[in-house]
């Protein structure tokens, strides 16, 4: 970071702050140290008058004048004193407030940033279940489900997983919800004829009315995928692979989420030591917590997120700053009503306010 950075940083007002602390402490404790020599002098003056009788008077009257002079001094001092620790604790509360509503405002900012690469992530992912159903291979599988079909489809399905490696399988349906084809037929073994009749997506996927339209399951663990929890998008097969159609099957395309989802929240901007004392989160509309920086709670536990404050905002929270930003979706994907979170603890270097510095500066100097 140039000087000139460093200058311009919004933490710049407190180091002001402080140092004015540091200076206005010394400054009063100064005058208060000399005024006090000053009111001893006085003293031993007025003393040495009074021994020296009828000649001390007119020396006597200048010591009693400088000692009331210095009284006066001890009130200017005491004066200017309250008054600086009022104007710092003035100065304090709205440094504070600038520095917290700037801190909250980078954090929603950096909510949002998350929440889009996710949203922009699962764009494609609702472009390629829509492409790859219109295949060839994928469609005639489905049209007429030999073993031979199967086979050859399959082996097409395995070649898009080697391209695409964000999915863990591919798999092709019958309309009756019967999977009749996937991509790793040799890694997931349970998958081809299992049942996918009750799940969310391959009703929904049915229900869609042309080709441009999908279904997506929340993010949950799949049994037939070894338990990894995953991303599900369908859409149904039709005949001929055209828009409008007749539905003859369903494909459905399984979104590796841990890895995809995990190297998100690792990668928001921040610093070593932000990131020490920071937990990113990516939320589902319930804010159930979908990925976290710390791994903790992921898919088991919720987050209580104050959404009051809009779409996207930050508040306070005992020693915590918390910004969010709602999904905005992104080109003709809507979002699902996620957001992006992050929490973080304040500095534990964090500077104390500024007037009780300035205070203990002059007592010190006082002793």
């Amino acid at each position: 970071m140039s000087a000139e950075e460093a200058s311009l940083r919004p933490e710049r007002i407190l180091d002001l702050s402080e140092r004015l602390s540091v200076v206005a402490g010394q400054k009063i404790g100064e005058i208060s140290t000399v005024n006090r020599a000053a009111k001893m002098l006085a003293i031993n003056a007025l003393i040495v008058a009074a021994r020296a009788g009828e000649a001390g008077k007119g020396f006597a009257i200048v010591a009693e004048e400088f000692k009331k002079i210095s009284t006066q001094i001890d009130e200017v001092a005491g004066a200017l004193e309250s008054q600086v620790r009022a104007d710092l604790d003035e100065l304090t509360a709205i440094g504070g407030a600038i520095l917290s509503h700037l801190r909250g405002q980078r954090l929603a900012d950096l909510a949002l940033n998350a929440i889009e690469i996710i949203d922009r992530n699962l764009y494609e992912r609702t472009c390629d279940v829509r492409w790859w159903a219109t295949d060839s291979a994928v469609v005639d599988c489905a049209m007429a489900p030999s073993r031979e079909a199967a086979d050859y489809a399959s082996q097409r399905l395995k070649v898009i997983l080697d391209a695409y490696t964000v999915y863990l399988d591919l798999w092709i349906c019958d309309a009756a919800g019967r999977v009749i084809a996937s991509g790793r037929p040799d890694k997931y073994r349970g998958v081809q004829g299992a049942s996918v009749a009750n799940a969310s997506w391959f009703q929904e996927a049915l229900r869609t009315k042309s080709g441009d339209d999908f279904a997506v399951a929340d993010i949950a663990r799949q049994r037939l995928l070894d338990e990894a929890p995953v991303a599900t998008y369908a859409t149904a097969i039709r005949e001929g692979g055209q828009a409008r159609g007749k539905v003859i099957g369903v494909l459905g395309v399984h979104f590796d989420w841990r890895p995809q989802a995990q190297a998100i929240v690792d990668g928001v901007r921040m610093t070593d030591e932000e990131k020490a004392r920071s937990r990113v989160l990516l939320l589902d509309q319930n804010h159930r917590i979908l990925a976290a920086s710390d791994g903790q709670g992921v898919l088991t536990d919720s987050f209580k997120l104050d959404t009051s404050h809009g779409s996207m905002g930050s508040y306070a929270q005992g020693d915590r700053t918390i910004g969010y930003a709602l999904t905005p979706g992104y080109e003709t994907y809507k979002g699902l009503g996620w957001y992006g979170c992050l929490v973080q603890r304040q500095a534990v270097d964090a500077p104390l306010p500024v007037a009780e510095r300035v205070v203990d500066n002059v007592l010190r100097l006082k002793a």
